[in-house]
Formats: structure tokens, C-alpha cells, sequence
């Protein structure tokens, strides 16, 4: 028999060094103050992969925080106990979070009403007037596109006929520090409920991704270059807390249990990339300032 004791690997030659790759649709600037282009992080279709359900985090015995939910206009509040731990957090916002599939692909969202209003990015919607809804009990529900904002990559949809949802409470960004523990909660590949957690990494990233799902438009290219027709640039919280296809509108959590953020793209190497550790959400006050102009209550 051959012999299979370990033997120190022989140093290898010199390799020349290999020239960068010219930007591709899914490239970065890593020039901090020049645009970022991303890979905003959709789901395949859910049917592709089959829907999955991540396990249910039993709660901890914690502390109660009361805050305004988002849809104040109907004069509710919402409960959200955490004592601090990731599993307090997501078992407190997990029933907030929805899966979202519009036409072949898709991503998640945020509920903000009782009555039906979700919050998600507009490329996760664009080009649908319907989408459908999973729950976080599995339950289903077909929702109405009722506002875009393809500037800022968000999108407001609505469930007609219900009114027991548990919506999220939004917290405020400004108070975001570079160092905070977060949690990501969505539906990566089609997978509901699935959550991650990290650190706030940077803040106030500019970066740049396409305005619909699919390709279209360029890269920011070093220097500030122009991107190309398709996209939209905007100031996000960057998170090293793991994104997917699929991540894209779903929740950036603090550890009180707030929305400080919403998923909405990350930095893939190559086409089909998964998470590199650099993800972005859109800052919880850019959320009420874009939906206060859609007229919606926050």
C-alpha cells in the first residue's frame, strides 16, 4: 500500500501577476467616495428551488420595547421584545418579513400595516403590476404594485383583506454607528425566513445598481465615470451581515428589533455570485422620506 503520511507541499514558482478584469456589470469601485456598481441581490424564482423554511428560534426571556409601528395612521403600536441576542431579534421581526415573487424572479419585504402594506425595493417588482406574497406561517396572498420609486429602488404593494398582519416598527438611521451588531432577515434563493447577522461596516456608501431585475445598464467605473442608462445611484449602509439573491428588500435589523435598513444589493466577483461579506441597505430615513412623498403613513 502506498504511503499516505502527509508531506510538505513543494514551493511553487512565481506566478506573474494577472492584469485586473475590465468592470463588468457586477464590478466595484473600491474607491470609497466613487460609486459602487452592485449586484442587486434578487431571488431566482422561488419554484426554482423550491420553498424552504428556515427553523423557528425559540424565544429567550427579554426586555419589551414599544415604539410607533410604520403604520401609524391607523393608531397602532407594536411590541418588540428582544434581549439583544440575534435569536430574540429575528424571533421578534421574522413574522414582518415576507417572501415576494413578481413574474420569473423575485425577493422580500417588509410589512407595514396591519391592513397590507409592504415595503420592497422596485427592482424586485419592476415591470409587474401583481406580485405574489408568502407569509411568514406559509400562509399566501396575491398583493397590488401601488407605488415605485425607481430613483431610490423602492416599491410599496398591498394585500387586500386582511388585517391581522404584525407590522415592523422602523427604527432611526441616524443613530446607525459604524461597529453595530445587525440582522438580515429575507428570503434568500427562495429560502423564507432565512436570517444572517454581522456589523454595520461603513456608512453613507454610494453605490449603483440596475433599476429592474435582470441586466441593463453600466458599471460606475473608477474615477466617477457616468453609469449606464438602467441604474440608479443613492447613499446606503453597508453590512457585512451575508446577502443573497432573494435578500433584496427585506430587513436590516438593529438589535432593539428595528427596521434601520432595507436589503437591496451586494457585490458579486461574476455573474451569480453569492455574498462577498459587502451588502448595502437603503437607510431607514430615506425609507419614510421616499414614502411619505407616495402619500404612504410611516
Amino acid at each position: 500500500m502506498a504511503d499516505m503520511s502527509a508531506q510538505p507541499a513543494p514551493s511553487a514558482p512565481p506566478v506573474p501577476p494577472v492584469p485586473p478584469e475590465p468592470p463588468t456589470r457586477h464590478a466595484a469601485a473600491r474607491r470609497a467616495r466613487t460609486p459602487v456598481a452592485l449586484l442587486a441581490a434578487v431571488a431566482i424564482a422561488a419554484a426554482a428551488v423550491g420553498g424552504g423554511t428556515a427553523a423557528l428560534l425559540d424565544r429567550p426571556q427579554g426586555t419589551e420595547q414599544t415604539a410607533g409601528s410604520a403604520a401609524q395612521g391607523t393608531g397602532t403600536s407594536v411590541s418588540v421584545e428582544t434581549d439583544g441576542t440575534v435569536a430574540s431579534v429575528a424571533e421578534a421581526v421574522a413574522p414582518s418579513v415576507v417572501e415576494i415573487s413578481a413574474g420569473s424572479s423575485g425577493g422580500s419585504g417588509v410589512i407595514l400595516s396591519a391592513d397590507g402594506t409592504i415595503l420592497t425595493n422596485n427592482h424586485v417588482v419592476a415591470g409587474s403590476g401583481t406580485a405574489e406574497v408568502t407569509f411568514h406561517d406559509g400562509s399566501t396572498a396575491t398583493a397590488t404594485v401601488t407605488g415605485t420609486d425607481p430613483d431610490s429602488d423602492l416599491a410599496v404593494i398591498e394585500v387586500e383583506g386582511v388585517d391581522d398582519l404584525k407590522p415592523a416598527v422602523l427604527g432611526d438611521s441616524s443613530e446607525v454607528a459604524v461597529g453595530d451588531e445587525v440582522v438580515a432577515i429575507g428570503s434568500p434563493e427562495g429560502l423564507t425566513g432565512t436570517v444572517t447577522s454581522g456589523i454595520v461596516s461603513a456608512l453613507d456608501r454610494e453605490v449603483t445598481v440596475s433599476e429592474e431585475n435582470g441586466p441593463g445598464g453600466g458599471p460606475g467605473g473608477p474615477g466617477g465615470q457616468q453609469v449606464g442608462a438602467g441604474t440608479t445611484t443613492y447613499r446606503a449602509i453597508q453590512t457585512d451581515a451575508a446577502l443573497n439573491h432573494g435578500n433584496s428588500g427585506g430587513a436590516l435589523v438593529n438589535m432593539a428589533g428595528e427596521i434601520i435598513g432595507i436589503n437591496s444589493a451586494m457585490y458579486g466577483t461574476s455573474q451569480g455570485a453569492g455574498s462577498s461579506g459587502l451588502g448595502f441597505a437603503i437607510p431607514v430615513d430615506t425609507v419614510r422620506d421616499v414614502l411619505g412623498s407616495m402619500g404612504t403613513s410611516v
